[in-house]
């Protein structure tokens, strides 16, 4: 609640906060463990497509002095096709909405954020769901990750090892990168 409040303060108009900290607190919850899995930052997305290119780094810069104890990663969903290219070199499309960017990460059940509205209430971004959250499912979301990426990703955040009733699914044959 202390990063959602963080990040709310910041008065963005359409903000999240997802990915890894989210899945990972879910599934350590559904595991019944005590201790929360380590999490290497708090990922904030966010979409303004008329900000600022510096905006990212300041707004990080901001959270990091309202909690020091957390590695913020803070990043304007409109602005990742600037930047971004797959892993054939290709340029990825726009998004056009926060949850367009949220869309696009490579595991249905990191496709997940939460934000908090000024009367305290959690709301949520989902734009697949939440069944591969609850449910403890990894499968590949071709939208922009390869299978190689995919596979990557499930072997170094080391997936059965921190969370062992997961069921991971093999990457999809064809991926929406590999159809260009």
């Amino acid at each position: 609640m202390d990063a959602l409040r963080a990040v709310r303060s910041l008065g963005l108009a359409s903000w999240c906060i997802g990915a890894g900290v989210i899945r990972s607190l879910v599934w350590d919850s559904l595991h019944g463990f005590r201790e929360p899995s380590h999490v290497q930052d708090v990922d904030v997305a966010y979409f303004a497509p008329d900000a600022a290119a510096y905006l990212d780094r300041e707004l990080q810069r901001q959270l990091s002095v309202l909690n020091p104890a957390l590695a913020w990663e803070v990043t304007n969903q409109a602005k990742v096709h600037e930047w971004l290219v797959d892993d054939a070199g290709h340029a990825v499309p726009p998004v056009d909405s926060l949850e367009g960017g949220l869309a696009t990460w490579p595991e249905f059940a990191t496709c997940v954020g939460v934000y908090l509205t000024s009367h305290d209430v959690v709301k949520v971004v989902a734009p697949y769901g939440l069944n591969d959250l609850f449910e403890l499912q990894v499968r590949h979301n071709t939208c922009r990750a390869s299978a190689a990426t995919y596979l990557e990703r499930v072997r170094s955040k080391q997936f059965r090892e921190r969370w062992p009733r997961l069921t991971i699914f093999p990457p999809s044959p064809r991926s929406a990168i590999e159809d260009r």
